[in-house]
């Protein structure tokens, strides 16, 4: 005679049953799954290069699943841009603007966690994708430019504003301030993806003591003359002339 069988709960999973909810889960985190496996494999292979069923295959799904979500490669990109860049601009900017300091600080602030939580992770591989091939893709630029580019500038401008408003930064053409800040930091991120890559500059080997010393620099060189006036000092700590 066989034994009867077992009857469980109504409520008690078994092993092979997945939890309540876990599919729901799993749903709400493919999004970002397929975005990590397209950041992954555009800065690896370049975006022209990559074929949609490369990124569906590894973030585990299928070409057609994929597409629920994304329409396109380019909308695609459009949120790898959206998740790793504009995010970090937003926060860049509540931070900045909350910030106590003077306007030095909150440029050094700004700079040193911008570097670390963007030029300085996967997502800096994006800077290369977009100096690289945007020029075939004016969808994809006009995004970056409108996302990316002109909020991010704004944000500096505001500091340096700040800075110009209170004599702590001598009067300077913003937008060219702007560039000098920036595009150093850009071209460093692309000799970690270049050159780096085979043939590092030792001197570029410390990134962070590159960015603090770019930063010291310009700050010097923006100096007013209530920086030049503070116990004989400049606004980055050195003294002044």
């Amino acid at each position: 005679m066989s034994a009867a069988p077992t009857v469980l709960p109504p409520n008690v999973a078994t092993a092979s049953t997945p939890p309540a909810g876990s599919h729901q889960r799993r749903k709400a985190e493919r999004p970002q799954e397929l975005i990590a496996a397209a950041l992954e494999l555009f800065v690896e292979k370049g975006f022209a290069s990559t074929r949609i069923e490369e990124v569906a295959q590894l973030a585990g799904v299928s070409k057609g699943t994929l597409y629920l979500y994304y329409a396109s490669k380019e909308e695609l990109l459009k949120a790898v841009i959206s998740q790793y860049l504009s995010s970090e601009i937003a926060q860049g900017a509540a931070d900045a603007r909350a910030f106590q300091g003077s306007a030095g600080e909150a440029l050094r602030s700004l700079m040193v966690q911008w570097w670390t939580r963007v030029f300085d992770s996967p997502a800096s591989g994006v800077f290369k994708l977009i100096i690289t091939e945007v020029r075939n893709f004016p969808e994809i630029a006009e995004f970056y430019q409108r996302e990316v580019v002109v909020p991010g500038g704004q944000i500096i401008g505001e500091v340096i504003r700040r800075g110009i408003a209170s004599g702590e930064f001598r009067p300077v053409d913003i937008e060219g301030a702007v560039h000098s800040i920036v595009l150093p930091m850009i071209m460093l991120c692309l000799h970690k993806h270049s050159l780096g890559v085979c043939k590092p500059v030792p001197s570029l080997l410390d990134a962070r003591g590159f960015i603090e010393q770019h930063i010291d620099l310009l700050l010097v060189g923006m100096q007013g003359p209530a920086a030049r006036a503070t116990s004989g000092t400049g606004c980055c700590g050195t003294a002044a002339p």
